[in-house]
């Protein structure tokens, strides 16, 4: 193909996508006049191809599809009859197949002589279908409402109830039900099966490969992403096709570089800036549709960057209300613009509440709240000339781009991702909706957009609910007015969040709800066929019995629908509409089977649930809460791989999930995967701080690890939340022990990779030495924190133990013997002589106690220590006959003869201690180590 050939099909490709881009600004009047636009070759296909384009830039869609003789040539609809056509879904699905099969023929089956056609063909086709999808945007997105026939294509058929319901089934096969009641769905279906068909048969190299229709990719995702948005859930298999084209569409159109190379000079910069902006914006879109908001920042970061704004939020003096006296700091949005005209850079900051917009006045006198702050001019000026300042308008925002408008509002898609819906988020918004307000030009897509923000915030606010009542109500009749023309709504129409029509009128009966209005909120749910939302008004409503009758009705003029019997099933809670869901669902619809996954898993059947789960999460698997019962059901099925997998893919939906990772956690416990099970734990701490129980077990796990430094962390909250009444002494233990450890070795190699090592590096010494003696003083802080709670609350015998270890590595033998005394003391009691266990535990303690006592008096010189470790121990070998026979008793004895041994030897000077050695030596039997006390 020549170049001029490739030229003019990248022209035409140009100006499809120009009838969705926001227009570049008018450029200046030319010193000469312009050079008139090259006439159309005098061809057949260039002939259609134009005529279709001409009709698509008017916004006649109508005539682009049934007055076009291109798709009569394209469908074959001259040369030979469709099978015989009626209004059933297998006729439907017959001739939308065979009129695909004919579209291929057509791209396909070129003549030899004609070869360099091929091109024109993609083109003709790709328009036909963009003509369909913008009927479909037309109809359910941007308005104005208009009389299309349902079915896209001149065929001989009476009615197209049958054909509907076959293209709602074809859409509802990604794995979700629709959202509401949507016409003309037949549009969208013919748009995606041919241009998945044609990029099909370019992939496998059927149709010649043409450099100058990389949009294709840009427009197959456009159709996947508004079929994604018409479900009621997030689909997987959408997911994974708008990942492949839109990650074509930036490969083509990412950067400045690759949109020049493409289209050359046919583009001048600004319209170049657009178009790579446009690119990152959808993409951006795309990811914060599926919750991925580190990709959607990325993207929109991207397109605010092509665009030339540098956006911050500052502070700045004003009033919010018609009433304020005193100036306040108000949050505004301060940009760097770089213009589109000259590439100048400018300062903006957006001051002025001086807008055109008509549905300002309209609703100012609803709230004392402004609409948009006044700000003062000058913060350190004459405050009342200021204000006269503001209030006579000479203060105006200066004017942003259209590009640059969408961009500022997507800003607020990633507040909305990456925060927590509250108050707070919706303050972080206002900026940026303010910075919109106060442009004096905005495009109608754009506007609608970003009043559905401000009503979204205002509707939150008492002092403002009124007034976004009021905007909400002129909004939806916004969509169905005449004026502006289709035409000039779909510019940016793809560049913005704007919902759907069923989803604008959803949220605006869900506002009549929160004001009271029950009654025409019924009307909208019924009139959008929005069943689950008028059950719940009418259980609001006490009218349980007119929801079932509603439905039943329903159900007698659209038995095939499953949406009804599932909604009949959660009103009457009989699994049998969830089965006759299936079967006229033919075993497609997601929400039956889970349904039924739930019902068997509340009647206790565990294995059937976990199967219906599975079998529902083939469907559609972007469903955390789904993954999560399926973790349940596994879990109580016994089946822990399984279980985990479930927990696992439910956290790597909604990483918020704090449940899903306490279960995650838990099932690394159960299978001894201590350092998987910390990480889990981390997580789940994020999100469920308040549960002691999960403390509890983190204390356990980071013990495992090694990280003492958690576990002792994990221990002091749990004894925070439980009023220290909840105490795992055997953990307690367990970390007295591995810090004696570290005080008796002078050097410590051996920690695990998640230990406390971190302390050596916060400490801000470069001696490890030094650093590990911090850490250590560090931990024996912390200990001591914790056993002192304990005992002041009211400690066990082994927390005493632990008590007088703590004040042993201290240094405090006083304090030691004390903690001893009244470990042994616990013990002590009428059951003390009958219970074995018991009374080894009190003879453990009181040979530490004797150890104790000798070492105060060979530091002292004093023997009243001695005297009273002598006696106690004799006291014991007295009454304890009935545990002559144990180990302990025997070692009570040797100790007894060990200190008269020692009595000798303190009387003529010797040292206790090397006294005790060589006393050792000649025992061994006598070298014990009890409760980690070695003397």
């Amino acid at each position: 193909m020549c170049d001029s050939d490739l030229g003019i099909l990248r022209e035409y490709e140009l100006r499809l996508l120009r009838c969705t881009l926001p227009p570049p600004p008018p450029p200046p009047p030319p010193q000469a006049p312009a050079p008139s636009p090259p006439p159309v070759p005098n061809h057949r296909l260039h002939v259609l191809v134009h005529g279709l384009l001409l009709s698509v830039e008017a916004g006649e869609y109508r005539a682009a599809l049934l007055d076009s003789d291109a798709l009569r040539l394209v469908f074959g609809l001259s040369a030979g009859a469709l099978p015989e056509l009626s209004d059933s879904a297998d006729s439907a699905e017959a001739a939308y197949s065979e009129l695909i099969d004919r579209a291929e023929s057509f791209l396909v089956n070129v003549p030899g002589d004609e070869a360099e056609e091929s091109g024109l063909r993609v083109v003709l086709v790709l328009c036909v279908a963009v003509a369909a999808l913008l009927v479909f945007t037309q109809c359910n997105i941007t308005g104005p409402l208009k009389e299309f026939p349902r079915c896209p294509l001149p065929l001989d058929v009476e009615e197209y109830v049958e054909w509907d319901n076959w293209a709602r089934h074809q859409l509802m096969s990604a794995g979700s039900d629709l959202l509401g009641k949507f016409t003309h769905l037949q549009y969208i279906v013919l748009a995606k099966m041919l241009l998945v068909r044609t990029k099909d048969l370019s992939v496998r190299g059927t149709i010649a490969s043409v450099d100058g229709l990389q949009s294709m990719s840009w427009w197959l995702a456009r159709v996947l992403f508004i079929h994604q948005r018409v479900l009621d859930e997030r689909s997987s298999s959408l997911f994974d096709l708008l990942h492949v084209f839109v990650g074509e569409s930036l490969h083509h159109f990412g950067t400045l570089e690759k949109v020049s190379g493409y289209w050359g000079p046919k583009l001048g910069d600004d319209e170049k800036k657009v178009i790579v902006s446009m690119v990152h914006l959808e993409a951006g879109m795309v990811e914060h549709s599926y919750g991925r908001i580190d990709s959607c920042r990325h993207h929109f970061d991207s397109a605010e960057m092509a665009t030339g704004l540098q956006l911050s939020v500052t502070g700045v003096l004003g009033f919010r209300t018609a009433h304020q006296v005193e100036a306040k700091a108000q949050r505004v949005l301060v940009t760097n613009v770089s213009s589109l005209d000259d590439g100048d850079i400018e300062p903006l900051m957006r001051l002025g509440e001086n807008n055109s917009r008509s549905l300002q006045h309209v609703t100012c006198e609803t709230s004392d709240v402004l609409m948009t702050p006044k700000l003062l001019e000058n913060n350190h000026g004459d405050v009342k000339s200021a204000i006269q300042s503001v209030q006579s308008g000479s203060i105006v925002a200066l004017p942003l781009h259209a590009i640059q408008q969408a961009v500022i509002l997507a800003k607020c898609l990633l507040i909305e991702g990456s925060s927590r819906q509250d108050e707070i988020q919706r303050w972080d918004m206002a900026p940026y909706i303010e910075a919109v307000d106060s442009q004096q030009s905005v495009h109608f897509i754009i506007r609608c957009f970003c009043d559905i923000l401000r009503i979204q915030w205002e509707s939150t606010r008492s002092r403002t609910k009124e007034r976004a009542l009021l905007m909400m109500d002129t909004l939806v009749k916004g969509v169905y007015e005449p004026s502006p023309q289709v035409a000039k709504r779909m510019f940016c129409s793809f560049g913005v969040y704007m919902p759907t029509i069923p989803a604008l009128r959803k949220e605006y009966g869900e506002f009549l709800i929160r004001c009271g209005l029950m009654g025409e909120a019924v009307k909208i749910f019924e009139d959008l066929e929005l069943w689950d939302n008028l059950i719940y008004c009418y259980r609001l409503l006490e009218k349980k019995a007119a929801a079932v009758e509603l439905i039943k009705t329903r159900l007698s003029v659209m038995s095939n629908d499953p949406r009804l019997w599932c909604s009949l099933g959660d009103v009457t809670n009989n699994d049998a509409c969830y089965e006759k869901a299936l079967e006229v669902s033919n075993g497609r619809s997601a929400r039956a089977k889970r349904s039924l996954a739930r019902g068997a898993y509340n009647k206790g059947d565990f294995g059937k649930s976990m199967v219906l789960w599975e079998s529902a999460m083939a469907l559609n698997s972007l469903y955390p809460d789904g993954w999560f019962a399926l973790g349940a059901a596994a879990l109580k099925a016994r089946d822990i791989e399984k279980a985990l997998d479930g927990f696992t893919r439910a956290v790597q939906l909604d990483p918020d999930n704090g449940e899903a990772w306490n279960n995650i956690a838990c099932l690394h416990m159960i299978k001894k995967r201590s350092k998987e099970a910390f990480i889990a734990f981390k997580e789940a701490l994020k999100f469920k701080r308040n549960s002691w129980q999960l403390w509890e077990n983190f204390s356990q796990v980071a013990m495992d690890v090694g990280n003492i430094n958690q576990a002792l962390e994990a221990m002091q909250m749990v004894l925070n939340m439980t009023n220290s009444k909840r105490v795992d002494a055997e953990l307690l233990g367990k970390i007295t022990e591995e810090i004696e450890k570290r005080a008796g070795s002078s050097t410590d190699q051996n920690q695990s990779p998640d230990s406390d090592a971190e302390l050596d590096n916060d400490s801000g010494c470069n001696d490890p030495q030094a650093g590990r003696q911090r850490q250590r003083e560090h931990l024996v802080d912390s200990l001591g924190k914790i056993l002192q709670q304990i005992v002041r609350s009211g400690a066990g015998a082994d927390v005493w133990g632990l008590y007088a270890r703590w004040h042993k590595m201290k240094g405090d033998l006083v304090m030691c013997s004390e903690a001893l005394l009244k470990q042994v003391r616990s013990y002590q009691g009428s059951d003390l002589w009958k219970d074995s266990d018991r009374f080894k535990k009190f003879a453990l303690a009181s040979l530490d106690l004797c150890r104790v006592y000798m070492e105060i008096s060979s530091s002292t010189g004093n023997q009243r220590e001695l005297l009273a470790a002598e006696m106690h121990l004799k006291s014991i070998i007295r009454q304890a006959g009935n545990f002559v026979d144990t180990r302990e008793f025997s070692d009570i004895q040797c100790w007894t003869a060990s200190r008269r041994m020692y009595d000798k030897k303190f009387k003529s000077g010797m040292n206790s201690v090397a006294g005790i050695i060589i006393l050792q030596e000649k025992q061994p039997d006598m070298s014990l180590s009890v409760n980690g006390l070695n003397f």
